[in-house]
């Protein structure tokens, strides 16, 4: 059974920094591909970044510079650095794996077979 647990969410004033935790069991992080998607009130799902099985990371042009995505490979787990947090990062954030693929082809977020639980990323101004 898969289970994606995350932690590290909550509220932030403009400027400052959270790092967000995936912890994964039932799969290896390593060779799936994995993403941090957000859905902020009233608007859709979408991808912030993602890793590939092989590494190959990427993030949304507007968080580019301030978010990073990285893994642990011994602690099995995805991790979300965001720096410089911005009131209009506020959302519910959700990290996500694919399930038959280590490449991230598609990052649309029916693309994606298992979720972790969300948690809220609050930025007040």
């Amino acid at each position: 059974q898969v289970r994606l647990v995350e932690s590290g969410g909550g509220s932030v004033q403009a400027g400052g920094s959270l790092r967000l935790s995936c912890a994964a069991s039932g799969l290896i992080v390593s060779r799936h591909c994995m993403g941090w998607f957000r859905q902020a009130p009233g608007k859709e799902r979408d991808w912030v970044a993602f890793i590939s099985g092989p590494g190959t990371t990427g993030v949304k042009d507007s968080v580019k510079g301030r978010f990073t995505i990285s893994r642990d490979a011994a602690k099995n787990t995805l991790y979300l650095q965001m720096n410089s947090l911005k009131p209009e990062d506020t959302a519910m954030y959700s990290c996500a794996a694919e399930r038959t693929t280590p490449y991230c082809r598609n990052l649309a977020p029916n693309q994606f077979e298992y979720w972790g639980q969300g948690m809220m990323v609050t930025v007040s101004s």
